[in-house]
C-alpha cells in the first residue's frame, strides 16, 4: 500500500509539474524572454475592479496614467493633486511593474485656469519649469520615464499652436522648437536618472512628412546634446490598415539616433455592430497587425517596450471617440478574455510567431 501511494504522489507531482511546463506564457512572461517592457494605459478608478487589477498585474511589466498626470487632473486648480497618479505608482509598485509619466507638455487637456488666464509669457515660462520641477521631484525615483513633451506637431510637421508654443508662449514663440529643447532642459534637471521621450502620433510612426520633420528635430537635439532618451510612437491604428515595413524602418532610423523607441498608444479599432460586437474575420486581421508591430519593434534592439492604449474594451475610448461604430481595439474583451490579438502579440514576443 505504501509503495502504491509513494507512486501515485509521484504521478500526481509529474502531472502537475507537466502541467506548468506546457501553460500558455502570459504577455509579461513573453516580453521579458524577449527584453522587452509591456505596457499598458491604465485609469486609477477601475485598479477597485478585481477582473482589472489581477489582469493588470499578470499580463504586464510596466504602466502609465491614461489621464491621471496631465494638467486637467493634476491641476485642475493652480494647486497639485497627486492623489490619482499615486495611487496608479503604488499598484506599479506592489506588482513589481514599471511606470512612465504621461505627459508634462501638451496643447491638450488643459485647465480653464491656465489657458484662459492671461498669463504674460514670463509667467507661462514661470508656470511651465514650476510644474515640470514639481511633478519629476515628486516621482522621482518612481516613474522611470516621461512624455516630456506631447504631440507638438501637425499632421504636415509644423508646430501647433499652444499655450505652451505661441499661445502666448514661454518666451520662445518663432524660434521653431526651441520651447520643446527648453522643457527637455528642465526635465533633466528636475529627475537627472528619468529617461526623457518625445511622444508624437497622427501618421509620426511611418515614413511620412511629419515623421521627417520629427526626425530632423530629434536629430538635431541629440547632434546639439539636448537632453532626450527616446521617442515613442503612438500608433493608433483604424482601418485595419498598417504599413509594418514603413514602422519597422522609422524605428530603425530613430534608433539609430541613439534614442530608445517605445511604441506608446498602440491600439487597433474595428468596425462593430450596435452590441459592440466585431466580425470574426476582422478579430484576426487585427491579431495580424498587431503581430506585424510588435515584430516590427523586435526587429530592433533600440525599441525596448510596446504599450497599448488600454487593455481591455470595456475601459477603451474607441467607442465614445467614434460614436460607438468601431471598438474591440484591444488584446482583452469587455469580459477579460483574451481575444486572437492577444495571442499574436504573445507568440511573437516568445519567438513563436509564423
Amino acid at each position: 500500500m505504501q509503495v502504491v501511494c509513494s507512486w501515485t504522489r509521484v504521478a500526481f507531482a509529474f502531472f502537475i509539474a507537466a502541467a506548468f511546463a506546457t501553460a500558455p506564457l502570459t504577455l509579461r512572461q513573453a516580453a521579458e524572454r524577449a527584453g522587452v517592457l509591456v505596457s499598458t494605459a491604465v485609469r486609477p478608478y477601475a485598479l477597485s475592479e478585481a477582473a482589472y487589477s489581477q489582469t493588470l498585474a499578470r499580463e504586464f511589466s510596466m504602466v502609465e496614467p491614461e489621464d491621471s498626470l496631465k494638467w486637467w487632473v493634476l491641476r485642475k486648480t493652480q494647486d497639485f493633486d497627486f492623489r490619482e497618479g499615486d495611487e496608479i505608482v503604488r499598484f506599479a509598485q506592489a506588482h513589481g511593474m514599471k511606470v512612465r509619466g504621461h505627459c508634462l507638455v501638451w496643447d491638450h487637456t488643459n485647465p480653464d485656469w491656465l489657458t484662459q488666464g492671461h498669463f504674460t509669457p514670463a509667467q507661462m515660462s514661470d508656470l511651465l519649469q514650476k510644474h515640470i520641477l514639481t511633478v519629476m521631484k515628486h516621482y522621482a525615483g518612481k516613474v522611470y520615464a516621461w512624455d516630456v513633451v506631447n504631440e507638438a506637431l501637425d499632421e504636415n510637421g509644423r508646430l501647433k499652436d499652444s499655450p505652451w508654443y505661441n499661445r502666448p508662449g514661454i518666451g520662445l514663440a518663432g524660434q521653431g522648437p526651441a520651447y520643446i529643447e527648453q522643457a527637455f532642459r528642465w526635465a533633466r534637471e528636475a529627475d537627472p536618472q528619468a529617461l526623457l521621450f518625445y511622444n508624437e502620433g497622427g501618421g509620426a510612426e511611418t515614413l511620412t512628412r511629419k515623421s521627417d520633420t520629427m526626425y530632423a528635430m530629434l536629430r538635431d537635439f541629440k547632434q546639439r546634446g539636448v537632453p532626450i532618451d527616446g521617442v515613442g510612437l503612438q500608433m493608433h491604428i483604424s482601418h485595419l490598415e498598417a504599413d509594418s515595413a514603413a514602422v519597422a524602418a522609422n524605428i530603425a532610423r530613430l534608433a539609430a539616433l541613439g534614442l530608445q523607441v517605445h511604441i506608446t498608444e498602440l491600439d487597433v479599432s474595428l468596425p462593430v455592430d450596435a452590441n459592440g460586437v466585431a466580425r470574426r474575420e476582422d478579430l484576426l486581421r487585427q491579431a495580424e497587425i498587431y503581430r506585424a508591430i510588435v515584430r516590427a519593434c523586435l526587429q530592433n534592439h533600440g525599441c525596448t517596450a510596446i504599450q497599448t492604449w488600454g487593455f481591455t474594451d470595456k475601459y477603451s475610448w474607441i467607442g465614445s471617440h467614434s460614436h460607438h461604430t468601431e471598438g474591440a481595439a484591444l488584446l482583452f474583451d469587455a469580459n477579460y478574455k483574451p481575444k486572437p490579438a492577444h495571442s499574436a502579440v504573445r507568440d511573437e514576443l516568445s519567438g513563436h510567431g509564423p
